[in-house]
């Protein structure tokens, strides 16, 4: 029988972190400790507040197949009660295009109906050759099997072979093209590369399709979106407050040390005992970064298939700024830069936004990408700059900048490593140290996927 009072400890406070918390708490589990090495909680939902109102530095929205955000939004009592959102499109130039309407392409026409053909055509495919391609995380893919929760409002357990799961381990942009389908990336390349999640020449189908399954991408495209009043942030500082026992903020982690069936775990200072850990902040960081985070294998006592296997990780470089404009120089909505969304145009501001339609008074957020895994990365000066450049093209330059980010994002490893079992591999280790590993590298970088890791891990676990 597994005992509810043993003592576990959790490092991160963001959605994977608060919401194992959540799982745990909800399983009888209550002597939980959250370490936390920010003043805030929510990770990389980051919503700080301007003239009154937040906006967001992080995750922007949810869409209604976000199951486990809404697992949280009950626990908690609260609900997506947000701006409604919608987007236009510019081309590098900043002209106004609509790149999805016949009317204003005609020259388009053949391209617009054949994508509209291989849209249906990869909406069958998912659900019959690739069944099974939606299940939460990676374990088995690349061995050609799917076992965890269904994609589904009941989360129903699932599990079985399907050798066509491998395929998965192909670039995005090779999987598309082995189907017949190469211009659905014109769909998805949207969510995807806009929100930081790097290009599809480079990035392994598994991660594309576990975040943006056939149903997800839907509501992208129809904007069905979630979006929360009070920032994303606002969903994961609920759930902190309604926990039992609330993430312990500003703790830094010097040394982590297993032995005897116990981890020892040093804090500010002091030297805390327990019978477990669950990490859901970054395993493996590979360079030094101006914020000093760093990753597990930094501060844990750890072992060699750690060091082997999470060296393989790499991450996205992607930079937001929150800028102020003058009135007139506002735009009237959200726009995507398609044109932006390739390597060559690495660098350049991909998508801008705006949350708040009813003032001028608020914040635009701007979204770009500074690294390909062929490229060197550019620096984080030049990108700052080219965006701002960009936003005079666009013709909606920025008066002031009030906030910056350059966050670790996506972390994610590339098609041979993926091919080759890396997920199984960290999976048959799962409790091995007394150690459990969660957080966005063990499912997809977003709050959902992450949130739902984290209940399949309770789940298998504890």
């Amino acid at each position: 029988m597994a005992d509810k009072d043993m003592r576990i400890c959790i490092i991160g406070g963001g959605p994977a972190g608060l919401s194992a918390g959540m799982y745990l708490e909800q399983k009888g589990y209550e002597n939980y400790t959250i370490l936390e090495r920010l003043d805030r909680v929510g990770g990389k939902c980051w919503s700080p507040t301007y003239n009154g109102k937040r906006y967001e530095m992080g995750a922007i929205m949810g869409v209604p197949s976000y199951y486990a955000v809404h697992d949280v939004e009950e626990f908690c009592g609260i609900t997506h009660d947000g701006p409604k959102l919608n987007r236009n499109y510019k081309d590098k130039n900043g002209k106004v295009i609509e790149p999805f309407e016949p009317k204003k392409n005609i020259l388009k026409i053949p391209r617009l109906l054949k994508m509209k053909k291989q849209l249906k055509e990869f909406g069958e495919l998912l659900e019959t050759k690739y069944y099974g391609y939606d299940i939460n995380g990676h374990r088995g893919v690349a061995e050609g099997r799917y076992e965890g929760f269904a994609c589904t409002p009941d989360r129903e357990p699932v599990s079985g072979e399907n050798p066509n799961l491998k395929d998965l381990a192909l670039p995005f942009k090779e999987f598309c093209r082995i189907n017949g389908v190469d211009l659905v990336q014109d769909v998805w390349i949207g969510p995807f590369t806009a929100f930081g999640y790097g290009y599809f020449d480079e990035i392994p189908a598994g991660y594309v399709l576990k975040y943006l399954d056939f149903q997800t991408t839907m509501n992208f495209v129809k904007v069905n979106l979630w979006t929360w009043e009070q920032g994303t942030q606002y969903i994961w500082e609920c759930l902190d407050a309604k926990l039992k026992n609330h993430a312990r903020l500003n703790s830094h982690i010097e040394k982590v040390e297993r032995k005897d069936g116990k981890v020892y775990v040093t804090v500010n200072g002091v030297v805390e005992e327990y019978d477990k850990i669950i990490v859901t902040a970054p395993l493996y960081i590979p360079n030094k970064r101006y914020d000093g985070q760093v990753g597990m294998v930094d501060y844990f006592d750890t072992r060699d298939d750690e060091m082997e296997l999470f060296s393989k990780i790499d991450y996205e470089r992607y930079d937001v700024q929150a800028v102020l404009t003058k009135p007139e120089d506002h735009p009237e909505i959200s726009y995507y830069v398609f044109d932006n969304m390739t390597k060559e145009r690495l660098g350049h501001l991909m998508v801008y936004y705006r949350r708040w339609k009813e003032t001028v008074d608020q914040v635009i957020t701007t979204y770009a990408l500074r690294k390909h895994k062929d490229t060197l990365e550019i620096p984080y000066e030049e990108v700052r700059k080219t965006v701002q450049d960009d936003l005079k093209t666009m013709g909606n330059p920025a008066s002031e900048v009030i906030n910056e980010w350059s966050v670790y994002y996506f972390p994610h490893v590339f098609s041979a490593d993926y091919a080759a079992g890396w997920y199984d591999k960290v999976e048959a280790m799962q409790g091995k140290y007394d150690t459990y590993y969660a957080g966005e590298i063990m499912a997809f970088g977003d709050m959902d996927e992450t949130a739902e890791y984290s209940r399949e891990l309770v789940e298998r676990f504890f």
